[in-house]
């Protein structure tokens, strides 16, 4: 189905005047694809790339499913529940729909970890229509009894792959337990593995199934290339390659969380506006480091994957990958940061000799061979101390046991965790090479 414009789908008046103070013209095919579905009450399975409009294709026909109801609020409670793997996704989706319910009085409350939990307790107590949550945090304020989910008639999973590489199964079960089985759901994802089919037949009954993902995997109007570069050398060459002037709003990816500290400090001392963003960062410093970056305070923010999906920032002109990913998949949500809303841009790779096989994982998923920029093909390196690419061993604790920075009262610890942050370690995770990428966002 294609609409030509938002009137077309029946919006309330107070929706499409949002819309249109926020520029909002024509609805992408996602949208055009979701939104009739979604206002018939059907549940959704689409499968779309991050960056391609997901956020008002399920935002947009559940306000409007929410204005006809005409209930009224449930102290602790909420109508509405959207699920999603990060602290910046869940803001950015709040903010997108504080744009779109700027004119009615749909009220909305996003709860992540990282920050505390107070304030979320006091916005939760008179009830709120839309409420945007990690699950993590959510599990907290339902042992703390501070939310009720009894009352929740529409439920969205979004970036629902994410969510089940980061481990988030146990949870999402838990929540589900704790919701009506008559409701309205809804699954986006941007690849569908068979764990994600399977949540979705979990979830959802008889879905309405939409495929959007395109047959090539990488955008065309990005350029790739790539450097063989020794590791100890990439330092240097990324200093070298930010003195060009063109590479204006640069994202650098890294796989462990140190090495993107260093990386920033290192640019930073060599006169290089750069911050780094991780999962050791507290909330508000990750949110100040965004800022900066949106703003062009920062020109380089260096980032592990958390950054990779369903973060969107206009006018990024370069990724570049100071580690390859160890997951071909993480590289398409990579470079995916760049070349948004029909623009151009570039993403160049460093590969050292432990990489190559990445490297190769890499273009096998993508169906085509990346250029080479400088450098060939380096042999294996012996194994030492290096810090960005040695595995470290795996720790996790049992559920419920106390982080050794200690907890405050409200389950967080000095980091800023919540309880539910702290203990995802020992659940669910997969083994092999996908254990790292766990331990690096």
């Amino acid at each position: 189905m294609t609409e030509a414009n938002f009137k077309a789908f029946g919006f309330p008046n107070t929706i499409l005047s949002a819309l249109d103070d926020a520029g909002y013209t024509t609805p992408t095919p996602i949208q055009a694809a979701a939104i009739p579905e979604i206002l018939k009450g059907r549940d959704v399975l689409a499968l779309a790339q991050t960056g391609t409009g997901k956020t008002a294709a399920f935002a947009l026909p559940m306000m409007a499913l929410l204005m006809r109801q005409h209930g009224t609020r449930v102290p602790k409670s909420t109508k509405a529940l959207i699920l999603a793997p990060t602290r910046e996704l869940a803001i950015q989706i709040f903010e997108n729909i504080r744009t779109y319910s700027r004119h009615s009085h749909v009220r909305a409350v996003v709860t992540v970890g990282g920050v505390s939990i107070g304030p979320q307790k006091k916005a939760l107590e008179a009830g709120v229509d839309i409420l945007i949550a990690t699950p993590g945090r959510l599990l907290d304020h339902m042992n703390q009894r501070t939310v009720r989910l009894d009352g929740v008639t529409h439920l969205v999973l979004d970036e629902a792959d994410r969510m089940l590489d980061m481990g988030f199964i146990r949870d999402i079960r838990k929540i589900e337990a704790a919701l009506p089985k008559q409701r309205h759901s809804m699954m986006f994802s941007a690849t569908m593995p068979a764990d994600v089919e399977e949540l979705g037949r979990f979830l959802l009954h008889q879905p309405h199934r939409i495929d959007l993902s395109p047959p090539q995997r990488t955008a065309e109007n990005i350029a790739q290339r790539v450097y063989f570069v020794p590791a100890g050398d990439k330092r240097t060459l990324l200093v070298k390659l930010l003195q060009d002037k063109s590479l204006s709003r640069v994202i650098v990816f890294t796989r462990m969380k140190h090495v993107a500290n260093r990386v920033a400090e290192a640019l930073e001392k060599s006169g290089i506006a750069a911050d780094a963003i991780h999962g050791n960062k507290s909330q508000n410093a990750r949110q100040r480091a965004l800022a900066s970056f949106k703003s062009g305070d920062v020109r380089v923010l260096v980032a592990t994957d958390i950054a990779a999906r369903g973060i969107d920032i206009d006018d990024v002109s370069h990724v570049i990958n100071f580690d390859l990913p160890n997951e071909p998949e993480s590289y398409v949500h990579r470079i995916g940061r760049t070349a948004r809303a029909g623009s151009s841009g570039v993403a160049i790779s460093f590969c050292d000799g432990s990489e190559t096989a990445f490297l190769r994982d890499i273009e096998r998923l993508t169906k085509q061979k990346i250029a080479v920029a400088a450098g060939e093909p380096l042999p294996p390196e012996p194994k030492q101390e290096r810090d960005y690419a040695k595995k470290r061993p795996f720790r996790g604790k049992p559920h419920g046991a106390p982080s050794k920075g200690g907890q405050n009262r409200s389950g967080e610890n000095r980091s800023g965790q919540s309880r539910s942050e702290q203990n995802k370690g020992g659940h669910g995770q997969r083994q092999g090479r996908r254990r790292e990428k766990y331990a690096a966002a």
